[in-house]
């Protein structure tokens, strides 16, 4: 390809970015997020502390209805590592597991591994 040519495709793409909605443009973002991953680490809270936290999440996804439209469901699903004793890594009897999060909780944060 050449510089012309590539300089040429940059700009076509950097206009059809502008002209998205502000939606759309997080959509692409989020599904760039979702094909690279995050790393990302999500931590519960109860009582002002840390109960339970899961990390080396690739990405946290929101479920989408199965019966038509493009509605979501009501909670965020992602596969991660339960670090049982919470200190931040994966330990030889700590395993990846499928959880689901419910959009009606606030106690719950989900953050990229500062230590990547």
């Amino acid at each position: 390809m050449t510089k012309t040519a590539l300089i040429l495709s940059l700009l076509l793409l950097s206009l059809t970015l502008l002209g998205c909605t502000q939606e759309t443009q997080n959509k692409i973002g989020r599904s760039l997020q979702n094909w690279t991953g995050a790393n990302g680490v999500l931590e519960v809270y109860s009582g002002g502390k840390v109960v339970k936290r899961f990390i080396k999440i690739d990405k946290l996804s929101t479920a989408m209805s199965t019966s038509g439209g493009d509605m979501a469901r009501p909670y965020r699903f992602a596969y991660g590592v339960v670090d049982a004793n919470l200190n931040g890594e994966q330990d030889t009897n700590e395993r990846k597991v499928y959880f689901e999060i419910s959009d009606y909780s606030t106690n719950y944060v989900f953050y990229g591994d500062p230590g990547t």
